[in-house]
Order: structure tokens, then C-alpha cells, then sequence
């Protein structure tokens, strides 16, 4: 059922790309946010190091500080829990897919200690219509190139938000993109499960008007508040990882 599904929003790509082209138009563009993009909170020992990787969402797009995105905001909530020191990184970057996060950013990072890795990413391979095989060659390689640089980190993947939830999005453009992302977020599951990642569960979106920033798609503080939340017990392993999505 889910692969006729898939092969519908083919044929339902015109839709897709006029909504979407109407989309863009209307909605502004915003910037990462202003501030540090890494950092050290201070603690006990030993030190606990955490790396966000990824699309917009790591670079804190939607906010206005970093100090309220999704990797400062995991970073405190790991040093409240935890007591320990946590040094942290956000690398994250507007409208990067998964390839281009493993062809040209992953190979310029220092190969600094990263105990804690999330991984942001796959909301632009969803919406810019990549198919499956191309997210599993893209995805997967991202993962093999983690385990290959940091064999010892535990590596967190967030999935793809729901579209229909995010303010900015048509109804049935909503749907359309839907439909992909639970192909997309199957193939990822399926991805970390084989290639030693650890999938969270999907963040849920209780309140959208709360979570989501002016532009109605990327989040806004309280959003990232939520997803720090979420994910931090898959983070510190207190959480069993998806087995299926």
C-alpha cells in the first residue's frame, strides 16, 4: 500500500511543484541563528561531548540566538541530567540533504572526540523529491562515514517531522510530502538498525502554532525545546530505538 502511495505522489509531482513554487514565494527566508555554535557547560567529570548534524534545524534557523536551538538546548538539558561538564557543536547548515552533509561537510570536521552524535537530516531530501534509493545511497553513507570517523559514538537520527503539521504547508501538499517522508523515515530505521545508528521515535507535534517559528515551517524556541527534550533520552540511552517506522 505504501509503495502505491509513493509511486501517487509521482504522479501528483505537478501539484507538488506549483503548490510548492507558491510556497516559496510566499514565505520568507530565514537565517541560522546569531551565536555560538559551540560551546562548554560547566560540570563534573568526565565530560560529556555532543555533535548536532545536519540540515536547518541544527543551524538553528527559525530563532533568533543559538542558545535556544536544538543543540544548546540538548547540551543543557544533558548537563542538568547528567551533572557532567558537556562541550557541544552545532554544524548545520540551510538546505543541506544527506549528501551533501557526507560529501562536504563531514569531511572538514576536526576529528575531535564526539561521544554524542544527532543527526538532523532528511527534511530536504523528502522535499526536494529524492527517491528512496537515493536517500538510502545518501543516508547510509553518511551513517558508514560516522561509524567510520567516530566508531565509538553513539549516533542518534531524528526522522522526518510531519508536513501536514507544519503551518506553511498546503493541505494537499502536506500529504503529498507525508506520503514520502514515512518512505523516507522507514528506509532510515531500517538504515540505522543495519549500520550501528540509533533511530529516535518521531517527535510528536502537539501544539503547531507553538512549536513552529513566523515562517511556519521551521521551529521556533519552544519547538526546539520540545525536540530536545524528546530526543534526549535516546541521546543518553535511557530510551529503546525504533525497531520499525
Amino acid at each position: 500500500m505504501q509503495r502505491l502511495l509513493a509511486l501517487l505522489t509521482w504522479l501528483a509531482y505537478p501539484v507538488y511543484a506549483w503548490q510548492g513554487l507558491g510556497v516559496r514565494r510566499h514565505t520568507t527566508r530565514m537565517l541560522p541563528a546569531h551565536g555560538p555554535v559551540m560551546h562548554e557547560i560547566a560540570g563534573a567529570a568526565p565530560a560529556i561531548s555532543l555533535l548536532v548534524l545536519g540540515d536547518s534545524s541544527a543551524a538553528s534557523v527559525g530563532i533568533e540566538q543559538s542558545e535556544y536551538g536544538l543543540a544548546a538546548q540538548l547540551a543543557g538539558l544533558t548537563a542538568e541530567r547528567t551533572g557532567s561538564t558537556v562541550r557541544w557543536r552545532a554544524a548545520g547548515f540551510n538546505s543541506a540533504t544527506s549528501g551533501q552533509i557526507r560529501d562536504h561537510v563531514l569531511p572538514n570536521l576536526s576529528a575531535d572526540p564526539w561521544m554524542h552524535i544527532v543527526l538532523a537530516i532528511g527534511t530536504n531530501d523528502t522535499k526536494n523529491f529524492h527517491s528512496v534509493p537515493r536517500f538510502k545511497k545518501e543516508f547510509g553513507g553518511l551513517l558508514y562515514a560516522l561509524r567510520a570517523k567516530w566508531p565509538e559514538a553513539r549516533v542518534v537520527w531524528s526522522p522526518v517531522l510531519e508536513f501536514t503539521r507544519a503551518p506553511a504547508m498546503p493541505p494537499l501538499l502536506g500529504k503529498i510530502l507525508e506520503i514520502r517522508a514515512t518512505q523516507m523515515n522507514r528506509m532510515g530505521v531500517r538504515l540505522c538498525n543495519e549500520r550501528g545508528g540509533v533511530p529516535a521515535a518521531r517527535l510528536p507535534i502537539d501544539d503547531p502554532a507553538a512549536g513552529f517559528a513566523s515562517d511556519g515551517f521551521h521551529a521556533s524556541e519552544a519547538g526546539y525545546r520540545a525536540w530536545a527534550e524528546h530526543l534526549l533520552d535516546f541521546v543518553l540511552g535511557n530510551e529503546s530505538p525504533q525497531k520499525a517506522c
